[in-house]
């Protein structure tokens, strides 16, 4: 920064919601169907929840129907016929994860979106499938056209990123009742 005062009225902020709970992504599409509301357009990149024939995320049922909603998955099928989870990468997965970035770099490039959002960006960086240094220059990226607000959703943040922020919200777990043995729900956590 050089020192001047920026406002924030006349230029979109870097928002970042983050943390080890649940609320992220249904923030993130709370400020994307909030936007539709007002009529403007918006890019929703989701990082790592690809899917291969059924939708395990069934709000994107919905998402995929808005019309101002540009909406783009990435990510290879991480759950198993039997019911378990992948955890291990693979050079798919990686590749994947470069293709989110491009999509959310050109979303930010483009100035037509209201708002951009980059959903488990930050995710990325404790799996292994980006970099830290991939998303300062996305940040870098925005700074020189910060038209759009940038939302950026994960389990964790860095100082350097969280430097680029105006926004930044923690969820953060009081209480869960998957500590109980409830599993996830149809229509809650999926």
């Amino acid at each position: 920064m050089t020192g001047e005062k920026i406002d924030y009225n006349k230029r979109g902020c870097v928002h970042i919601y983050y943390g080890e709970n649940k609320g992220k992504t249904t923030c993130a599409i709370g400020l994307a169907i909030r936007a539709v509301g007002f009529n403007r357009r918006v890019a929703f990149v989701q990082f790592d929840k690809g899917y291969e024939g059924d939708e395990h995320y069934h709000e994107r049922k919905i998402i995929r129907d808005i019309d101002k909603i540009t909406f783009l998955p990435t990510g290879k099928e991480r759950m198993l016929p039997d019911g378990s989870f992948r955890f291990d990468n693979t050079e798919a997965d990686k590749q994947e994860a470069r293709k989110g970035l491009a999509y959310v770099e050109n979303a930010v490039r483009d100035g037509r979106y209201f708002l951009v959002v980059a959903d488990e960006i930050l995710t990325t960086l404790e799996t292994g499938l980006l970099e830290e240094k991939d998303i300062l220059k996305l940040l870098d990226i925005y700074e020189k056209k910060p038209v759009s607000e940038l939302v950026l959703t994960g389990r964790m943040i860095t100082d350097a990123i969280a430097e680029h922020a105006q926004l930044i919200t923690e969820m953060r777990k009081v209480k869960h009742y998957f500590d109980l043995g409830r599993k996830a729900k149809e229509g809650i956590e999926f």
